[in-house]
């Protein structure tokens, strides 16, 4: 009589053999991967770390020694480089400029391409499908392919360097993505339930705002932070549409350091500003955006 055979008379049960690596894997899941997990995330917080404090040194200890100094120096540390830093007419405008730019260009995108999305999840109209792939072979479309004949398009109807200009060319990028993202997690929701609401009398705007739209709260918000922390980053699109007074901080910064190769009493706070806003609006909604992410991974 086998082992196995034995096994199951008694009732008792069978363990399957494991392997070398699944026994340490299994070592390591206790204090052994938490430990490790901490110092990979400090590790990857370390370069954010590290301008945080170079921020809060004066100019000549930071030629003089490295940021690290700051834990055995910390008399160091100080706040006057902000204060010269919102003292900087500069970088104070290009930070209201980013989020004049941000803020309207993630609204718009958020805005039509939830309606858009709606529109091609379940609404019928004359070649939705060939729309819907013109819109997926958007997605390739690079945006260096466009800076030139976009910029002789706005040149044409006199919006080249200007706030409105930077803000239609990123709604008009993002909007291919927006809108296959959030037509493919509108598809997801049950038929059952949107005709349910039509035969209470609800109407294709009231069933997106009632429905859709709650329904839809995790794949909006991940979309949101996408588009924002992409705008907010920008430089390429800003440095060619934007002129001197509607740049953005990217752009100011690059700027700063053109001009001045030594003032980085200035770059060094400004450069985090611009870095600690995006990440504190990425941990605000980081719930939202784990829930968007994962939405379709189980059915």
């Amino acid at each position: 009589m086998s082992t196995s055979d034995t096994a199951a008379k008694s009732g008792s049960p069978v363990r399957a053999k494991q392997s070398a690596a699944a026994r340490i894997a299994a070592a390591a899941g206790g204090g052994a991967l938490r430990v490790f997990l901490i110092l990979a995330a400090l590790f990857w917080l370390m370069p954010t770390i590290g301008l945080l404090l170079s921020s809060l040194r004066d100019s000549g200890d930071i030629a003089a020694t490295g940021w690290w100094k700051v834990f055995t120096a910390p008399a160091e540390l100080t706040t006057e480089n902000y204060s010269r830093l919102l003292q900087n007419e500069t970088i104070t405008d290009s930070l209201l400029s980013t989020v004049v730019i941000t803020v309207p260009a993630t609204v718009l995108v958020v805005v039509i391409g939830a309606l858009a999305g709606y529109a091609f999840a379940w609404m019928e109209f004359p070649g939705r499908d060939w729309w819907f792939m013109v819109v997926v072979g958007l997605l390739v479309v690079p945006v260096q392919v466009a800076l030139v004949p976009v910029s002789e398009l706005f040149g044409v109807i006199g919006i080249f360097e200007t706030t409105i200009g930077v803000v239609l060319f990123h709604v008009a990028f993002g909007l291919p993505f927006a809108i296959f993202l959030l037509r493919n997690f509108f598809a997801e929701i049950p038929r059952e339930l949107l005709e349910a609401a039509r035969l209470d009398g609800a109407g294709e705007i009231r069933l997106f705002t009632r429905v859709v739209m709650p329904l839809g709260a995790p794949a909006i918000a991940s979309l949101g932070i996408f588009q924002f922390l992409w705008v907010w980053n920008d430089m390429l699109v800003a440095l060619i549409f934007a002129d001197s007074e509607s740049a953005p901080i990217t752009v100011a910064l690059q700027r700063q350091v053109r001009q001045f190769g030594n003032n980085i009493d200035v770059l060094a706070p400004g450069a985090f500003l611009s870095m600690i806003i995006p990440l504190a609006v990425f941990f605000a909604f980081q719930r939202q955006f784990v829930s968007g992410v994962m939405a379709g991974a189980v059915k």
